[in-house]
């Protein structure tokens, strides 16, 4: 993003020339500048500049070029590094899943053990009730053993009393 420069003096060249030309003075300089025989005397030949150019580009080039070739290479071990470091995230969010998975294992080795002590429970609770049940049985059926041998005592002394009750001779 380029920043617009502001626009130049009256009488100074906007940009870099291409040419080193001998210029008219500007009107409204002061005509007592020092310099001002100079740039009316100076006559370059483009030989000249393109050898300067040269000097300059030789000068300037390796360095550039190797400025070049050194942020290429920052460019390329940046991508490595970013590479690495995307690898290194996946591998902390897999260990964050695992950590929730062994979370879940732990959490599942608990609820195992809880139905494990409700299933034991269940069996010891049934175990009871069938030897409840069983008692109960044996019990009824002596009651009904009990209250049939009293009935049949019951009949036994019905039937002695109704033997001892005197009974009227039959009148032949």
């Amino acid at each position: 993003m380029s920043v617009p420069e502001p626009p130049p003096p009256d009488g100074v060249p906007a940009g870099p020339p291409d040419r080193l030309v001998a210029r008219e003075p500007t009107p409204g300089l002061s005509d007592t500048s020092p310099d001002e025989g100079l740039i009316e005397d100076l006559t370059v030949e483009d030989k000249a500049v393109e050898q300067l150019a040269e000097g300059l580009l030789s000068h300037y080039l390796p360095d550039l070029q190797r400025s070049k070739q050194a942020l290429q290479e920052l460019t390329q071990n940046q991508v490595v590094l970013l590479d690495t470091l995307e690898q290194e995230i996946s591998k902390f969010k897999e260990c964050h899943s695992m950590l929730d998975i062994n979370a879940l294992f732990t959490e599942a080795k608990h609820y195992h053990a809880k139905l494990v002590n409700i299933r034991k429970d269940m069996l010891m609770l049934h175990e009871k009730t069938s030897k409840l049940k069983k008692r109960a049985l044996k019990l009824q059926q002596k009651r009904q053993k009990e209250e049939l041998e009293r009935e049949q005592q019951r009949e036994k002394e019905f039937e002695r009393e109704k033997q001892l009750t005197a009974k009227p001779a039959k009148r032949t």
